[in-house]
């Protein structure tokens, strides 16, 4: 899993290559509309969610979710707890405040 509060605001003088690649993996982790949707599927649920209610509304199959599933809970953007054979899963949300605050740029003088 990725430590997501390593990387600085892009907005900053200078970013180093850690930090870049770090923010790039959080991006790429993203960067997919099935992940993007299992995001808000997971943002308006008040309760972790099982693998398995997620294949209905995402419309693809099994190993397909679970694959989308494990590259956003390997970014660090999702929590994972194991109850007996079922994977339930939720936000990381101080991951996702840290992610909102990489891109929260301040207006710069031209």
């Amino acid at each position: 899993m990725i430590d997501v509060s390593c990387c600085r605001p892009l907005d900053q003088p200078s970013l180093s290559t850690e930090d870049a690649v770090a923010a790039a993996t959080l991006f790429k982790a993203l960067a997919d509309p099935a992940r993007v949707r299992l995001v808000n599927l997971l943002a308006t649920s008040d309760e972790p969610v099982c693998a398995c209610e997620l294949i209905g509304p995402l419309g693809l199959a099994q190993p397909t979710v679970s694959h989308h599933l494990k590259k956003l809970t390997q970014a660090g953007l999702l929590e994972r707890e194991q109850r007996g054979v079922w994977a339930f899963y939720s936000l990381n949300w101080e991951a996702l405040a840290h992610l909102a605050s990489l891109v929260e740029l301040k207006e710069v003088a031209v």
